[in-house]
């Protein structure tokens, strides 16, 4: 198991002890969180990422851990509504902040009309980068009600699905909105062919 990484194994099998933690005998800090609309307070290092906070503190391990540089958007977490890769984030950054991860957008048992739109599109394969994809497009559509599939493609740009279901996801934010693959900006099908 490597536990260089954040994220990496459970809350009893890393050394809280490490680096950039209090060592014995000293106070570690600690820090009063929103998550998913219930306040939690949790150990930290100074240095320590949110994505290690979400998964190692918290046991919230929707947002994954992928590249560690920010780039490929499987840790991204909404902050304040806004999309935010929670590997380059200090978790000592959000306190006094809303977070919400992929745990938190159910009400009532009900998937999110984001959620449940990636499982009608079958939006999803193995399903690593999908909590990104889905917190991505739940932020855009709070931003935009009706985005043709440019706008939800730039929205999406900085995710990486090594499944290659990238069309599915634009369908499924597209459904999601409630547009309508007639609707301007939305993609067409092939004309249809005139029989003789």
């Amino acid at each position: 198991m490597d536990l260089r990484r954040p994220g990496a194994g459970s809350a009893r099998s890393i050394d809280r002890s490490g680096p950039g933690r209090a060592r014995i005998g000293s106070a570690v800090p600690t820090l009063d969180l929103l998550v998913n609309n219930a306040r939690r307070r949790v150990e930290i290092g100074a240095e320590e990422s949110l994505l290690s906070v979400l998964r190692d503190e918290l046991n919230l391990t929707g947002a994954k851990y992928g590249c560690g540089e920010g780039q490929c958007g499987a840790c991204t977490v909404l902050i304040d509504g806004r999309p935010t890769r929670s590997c380059v984030t200090r978790a000592a950054s959000v306190g006094g902040s809303a977070v919400t991860t992929i745990e938190g957008l159910e009400e009532d048992g009900r998937l999110h009309p984001v959620q449940q739109a990636f499982l009608e599109a079958d939006a999803l394969q193995c399903g690593y980068c999908t909590p990104g994809m889905i917190l991505e497009g739940v932020a855009l559509l709070r931003r935009t009600a009706h985005p043709g599939d440019a706008e939800i493609a730039r929205a999406m740009e900085g995710h990486v699905c090594r499944c290659c279901t990238y069309p599915r996801i634009v369908r499924a934010i597209r459904e999601a909105a409630g547009v309508s693959a007639k609707a301007p900006g939305a993609a067409q099908g092939p004309a249809p062919v005139k029989q003789p």
